[in-house]
């Protein structure tokens, strides 16, 4: 009995050795990080007892996968928590040993993350791993969990270009320009007509002089521009009531025009001379590269595009001095020197909102996404892919991807400046038209109602009176009358 008491004790010493030398191993171990359950409406108490664990392999980027202390967090955390949390799965997270993503070597061998999968030193790879068709032959991916593209970073200083001569205007189209032209000498017509229609700006067409001529109407309207108080001063109602449209429009168009002028000067998207892929290789002021290894750089290989494919040659030829081994080292080249880097679209944002000094040409290519790699015959590559399309229909996927990538620099690097179209100002050209229509309105009422008292003082009929005060007025009368008296002669 003693005997078996001793045995027993002695048994469950050993174990618990042992596993207090397999948790210091564990911990002592960088690149090696405790299994996990915790995820989005996961129980986040501890390891749960019974479940399988899958081995993660990743890499070090921001924001996927960052080093907190003696944790790690970042995008790719985030979705492997939701993941885990609801396949009910344990994991344990290592960074991959060389530091790649995945490609062919010399060899023949695969490197990087893809090399793990296939050697079965990891389960899974949860990384910003863009999903092509060479590593798709070898490996299964899931859904993309993320969408992006190949794009040009740059520094904002190394391709900035002096303003044109006329980047006043560039606030707004030249269909906006030709409309408020026109705008301007309709208003300015509408005034002169309607104070000589009116009688009470114009009461006697034979002995007072109209102060609202063509000239003194244009120039009135471009002192309501200027915001200025101009003469001559309006009295009727009616010519008051285009006045006050006409700067009521004024002061909405320079409010306009002031506001799209600032964020023109701030934005600094017009003052981009590389916009494409073909600008960058007609420039010669900046070297250009990308990650060695990277599908970016196969992507240029195999491409059958002309301009791509002078890319790849200028990126082989040079491939010592241009291609960078990290992420990290491509942004700070880019930053330190003349350089731009050719990456992932989505990864070139985030840089972008971190270092204002940065920004991403507009035109992307080769659209692409991440995915989650397993090996061909792995038994979780349809429960990961329901799984990914799960949290994209549930908005985890958006929140995630507002969470690690939004900043004010993003935010401004978002507001791309347009000059202003006519749409935009539909509604400010309608309220004139409706405002120079009242004004003509009031000034025929206004007439009418004079014609009115004239026709019963003179006993003659209001329509007639009311057609001789407009031909009055408009001067029709005299031109008529030479007529009149060259046909009278004619007669006799």
């Amino acid at each position: 009995m003693d005997k078996g008491l001793h045995l027993t004790i002695c048994v469950v010493t050993a174990l618990l050795l042992l596993r207090e030398s397999s948790q210091a191993g564990e911990e002592n171990d960088p690149e090696m990080f405790p299994a996990s359950t915790s995820g989005l409406g996961a129980d986040s108490r501890g390891t749960a007892e019974g479940l399988p664990t899958l081995t993660v392999t990743t890499i070090l980027e921001d924001p996927y996968v960052m080093v907190r202390g003696a944790e790690l967090e970042g995008y790719c955390m985030d979705l492997l928590r939701a993941l885990a949390g609801m396949l009910r799965f344990q994991y344990r997270v290592k960074v991959v040993g060389d530091g790649q993503y995945g490609a062919v070597s010399a060899g023949g061998n695969w490197t990087g993350m893809i090399g793990e999968v296939l050697r079965k030193e990891a389960d899974i790879a949860v990384a910003p791993l863009t999903v092509t068709s060479a590593r798709e032959e070898v490996v299964s991916f899931t859904t993309p969990f993320l969408q992006t593209g190949i794009g040009i970073l740059l520094r904002k200083d190394t391709v900035s270009q002096e303003m044109s001569f006329f980047h006043f205007l560039s606030p707004f189209s030249k269909e906006t320009w030709t409309g408020l032209l026109f705008a301007y000498l309709l208003t300015c017509f509408c005034l002169f007509l309607v104070a000589r229609l009116s009688p009470c700006e114009w009461n006697e067409p034979k002995n007072e002089e109209n102060h609202f001529t063509f000239l003194n109407s244009l120039w009135f309207g471009a002192g309501a521009l200027a915001l200025q108080g101009v003469t001559p001063r309006p009295q009727a109602l009616s010519v008051r009531v285009i006045a006050v449209v006409w700067w009521l429009f004024t002061l909405a168009l320079l409010a306009a025009y002031i506001a799209n002028f600032t964020a023109l000067l701030s934005s600094g998207s017009e003052q981009l001379p590389i916009q494409t892929f073909e600008d960058l290789v007609k420039q010669r002021n900046l070297e250009f590269g990308t990650l060695e290894g990277s599908s970016t750089f196969y992507f240029f290989k195999n491409s059958k595009n002309p301009i791509h494919q002078m890319i790849y040659e200028y990126m082989e030829k040079r491939r010592e001095h241009v291609l960078v081994k990290t992420y990290q080292e491509a942004v700070q080249r880019v930053m330190d020197s003349n350089y731009a880097f050719i990456g992932e679209s989505i990864s070139q944002d985030l840089a972008a909102a971190r270092h204002c000094n940065l920004i991403r040409a507009p035109e992307v290519i080769g659209a692409r996404g991440f995915g989650i790699a397993t090996t061909q015959a792995s038994p979780w590559t349809k429960p990961l892919s329901v799984a990914v399309l799960k949290l994209r229909e549930l908005g985890d996927l958006d929140y995630l991807r507002n969470k690690w990538w939004e900043s004010s620099c993003l935010r401004r690097s978002r507001e791309r400046w347009s000059p202003l179209e006519p749409p935009a100002l539909g509604g400010l050209f309608l309220a004139l038209g409706v405002g120079l229509a009242l004004g003509i309105l009031a000034a025929v009422a206004e007439l009418s109602n004079s014609s009115r008292h004239v026709a019963g003082h003179t006993k003659k009929s209001c329509c007639s009176v009311f057609i001789e005060e407009i031909c009055t007025r408009l001067r029709l009368k005299e031109s008529a009358r030479p007529s009149q008296e060259t046909s009278g002669k004619a007669n006799a």
